[in-house]
């Protein structure tokens, strides 16, 4: 491989290309060697969009490139762009791809944005306000003008059907001409969408999917039907969980219809799509279910950080994801992504099974401003990826937090962006000082350690959301970190919340394309029983199950590959909320007892000899998938030089600071801080006190406490 000293890298900082190495030296491969076969043997191609870049993993047997591109509008053409430069960078055509992974962004920005599909809302006749009303908390309970996030569906596009289910069964039937007179309202207001959700059609669905028949015979729209979307107790939750499907199901339908047409004409295999419970599904299954896809990349990227880092010597992890938008905290336990089936977008609550990902405004991009009261504040608004940052030289004038790494020293003057756009650090310095003019600070170096340090504290308090809130120890976890920027602020981190280690995998700036290729398969089912545990019918909740394993089994692409989990939401009796345990084959009241009692001392710290309540019964079915493996031989020869740097706590003095090549890294070798990692999609910094060490497969694994130079 020739001399690739000249590739510097910034967090996430790259153009159309990515790269400045020849057309014959493909620095981002982790064999370190020639370019990849073509014999079309084990070809699989992982591409993540988001807010601001579009990442690509491709993997050729154990041989694997990235790319990362600017995300565009539409999508899929940041999509096809990406898939094409990698192809060009492995030396393959985009043909030879076996498998094609893909997550996106298109729900969520739908949902953030309220660019949705105009939706309308069927529901039982007195039920017409659910979505208004929603639940009595409130985000600040002495916000004296707290307000609630506006409804998907507007009042005048919500309508009433006289019917009456209960738990016990259907009492009133709908009368099939008045639906076809509100189907023919609807025809006429022009609607995109609609949503059903009538009173406890979780324990009957009878007239439900009455109305549904009628308005999808009627209707040329998507129509959403609450017991095929959540079929679980709770109306809000349940009506809240509908709309949204229905509002983002009409752009999931072109964005995906759009995709798979083009992939077929480039002669790639239809994309898979990441669903938010962290596992991949036919492209038709996620058009059908569209509110699975929210959070689909930052499932992804906790995905790729199971199955890259070795979990088994600490209690977990703590994955830490920071791109140009936002970064995604998430916890990994047993090798398994922690879930959720309790989580809002922007308010807006959604019951379907997902990885448990918090996300906070705070990203490469995002802009550093002064409040009214004079303090320094960090995001959410982010410059993107157009004009971006203002290093970016691309007409950004306002100050990001690459700004601020620039400034400290992060990330160099030769920075090359894909070796056509060097960055313009005096832009940065500029910005940064009309920062400091404002917020009352001493020059741009100044503002730049308030950003920096304003950024650390925001997304401290997100790792402690999902650790120390829930009962868990940091110190007792490890910090892994990815994105185009997460490695640069990882150890700072790690020092304020007393971590000792900090795991960057080798692919750490694309890790959630490459957590494409990791991902398996997979499909969840729920059901509301509401019985006793003591006095449930063993055969009744068998039969249950049965229908389950059924329904995800009819969406697996192998069903007799699948992997089939049972499970049961649990509560004691006179208890609002559940907790989620195992069950078996054959059901086993005093087995799911013991299970909960030992969840609820976990969770809570005591277990109390109550009666127990199984709420809802759950199956999910998993067809493996197979994760790459991933080779490093870095050639060696990686010292690029050094620079200037600034770390927190170090003194207002610069410290001289080692900047190496990590591609061109050796495994076993190690570095000492201060030091900088640079690669194409991401910059690792080693802080003083800090230590580093290459393993087998190329991931850098930091220690707190080592010696500094």
């Amino acid at each position: 491989m020739t001399d690739t000293n000249t590739h510097t890298t910034t967090d996430a900082n790259a153009s159309d290309a990515t790269r400045t190495e020849s057309a014959n030296d493909r620095a981002l491969r982790t064999d370190g060697g020639s370019p990849a076969s073509s014999d079309g043997t084990d070809v699989r191609i992982g591409v993540d969009v988001g807010g601001t870049f579009t990442d690509v993993a491709l993997s050729v047997d154990d041989d694997l490139v990235t790319a990362k591109v600017p995300s565009t509008d539409p999508q899929h053409l940041g999509v096809l762009e990406g898939l094409r430069k990698a192809c060009d960078d492995a030396g393959i055509d985009p043909g030879e791809i076996d498998e094609f992974a893909h997550a996106m962004t298109v729900s969520v920005n739908a949902l953030l944005e309220r660019g949705g599909a105009e939706t309308a809302l069927v529901t039982t006749e007195g039920f017409r306000d659910v979505l208004e009303i929603g639940r009595q908390d409130r985000p600040d309970l002495y916000d004296l003008e707290a307000e609630k996030p506006e409804p998907l569906v507007p009042r005048e596009r919500r309508f009433e059907v006289s019917e009456r289910t209960t738990a016990d069964g259907v009492e009133e039937p709908v009368d099939p001409d008045e639906i076809r007179d509100l189907a023919a309202t609807l025809r006429e207001s022009d609607v995109e969408a609609v949503a059903v959700s009538l009173l406890h059609a979780y324990a009957d669905p009878e007239n439900e999917e009455r109305v549904a028949e009628i308005l999808r015979e009627e209707l040329d729209v998507p129509v959403s039907a609450s017991h095929e979307v959540l079929a679980e107790f709770r109306e809000f939750e349940r009506t809240s969980t509908t709309a949204v499907d229905a509002y983002v199901r009409p752009a999931i339908d072109r964005y995906v219809g759009r995709l798979v047409e083009e992939a077929e004409a480039a002669g790639v295999p239809a994309p898979r799509i990441m669903q938010a419970n962290g596992g991949i599904a036919d492209p038709e299954t996620v058009r059908e279910h569209a509110v699975t896809t929210t959070l689909s990349g930052p499932a992804a990227g906790v995905v790729g950080a199971a199955a890259t880092v070795d979990d088994a010597d600490v209690e977990g992890l703590v994955t830490f994801d920071m791109g140009g938008t936002s970064s995604d905290v998430s916890l990994v336990r047993d090798g398994q992504a922690e879930r959720t089936t309790d989580a809002e977008i922007d308010g807006l609550p959604i019951r379907t099974p997902m990885v448990d990902v918090n996300t906070v405004g705070a990203g490469g991009g995002s802009i550093a401003w002064v409040d009214a009261g004079g303090a320094l504040r960090v995001g959410p608004k982010s410059s993107g990826a157009d004009p971006g940052p203002a290093c970016y030289g691309r007409g950004g004038t306002e100050p990001t937090v690459t700004d601020a790494n620039v400034v400290l020293g992060y990330i160099g003057p030769e920075t090359a962006l894909g070796g056509e756009m060097t960055l313009d650090v005096e832009a940065a310095r500029d910005a940064l000082e009309r920062l400091a003019d404002e917020a009352g600070l001493d020059g741009a170096l100044e503002a730049a350690r308030g950003v920096y340090r304003v950024a650390n504290a925001t997304m401290t308090r997100t790792i402690r959301s999902v650790t120390v809130e829930r009962g868990h120890d940091p110190r007792e976890f490890a910090l892994v970190a990815f994105g185009g920027a997460g490695p640069m602020h990882a150890a700072a981190l790690a020092d304020s919340l007393e971590v000792d280690r900090v795991v960057v995998p080798r692919p750490g700036g694309v890790l959630s394309a490459f957590g494409l290729l990791a991902a398996d398969e997979s499909y969840d089912a729920v059901r509301t029983v509401g019985v006793d545990l003591e006095t449930a019918d063993a055969t009744e909740t068998e039969a249950v199950y049965d229908d389950l394993v059924a329904d995800v089994l009819a969406d697996a692409s192998d069903p007799d590959a699948a992997r089939v989990e049972l499970a049961a939401d649990c509560r004691y009796a006179g208890q609002s909320f559940e907790l989620t345990v195992s069950a078996d084959d054959e059901f086993d009241a005093d087995a799911v007892e013991r299970r909960f009692h030992e969840a609820h001392e976990r969770a809570y710290g005591y277990a109390l000899d109550e009666s127990i309540e199984v709420v809802n019964l759950r199956a999910t079915a998993t067809v493996p998938g197979s994760e790459p493996t991933v080779r490093h031989e870095g050639p060696g020869d990686a010292l690029v030089g050094t620079r200037d740097a600034h770390f927190p706590g170090a003194g207002t003095e610069p410290r001289e600071t080692t900047v190496y090549d990590r591609d061109r890294l050796e495994a076993g070798a190690t570095v000492s801080g201060p030091a900088i990692l640079e690669q194409a999609e991401s910059t690792t910094v080693v802080p003083p006190t800090w230590a580093g060490e290459i393993l087998a497969d190329g991931t850098l694994v930091m220690t707190r406490g080592g010696d500094s130079e």
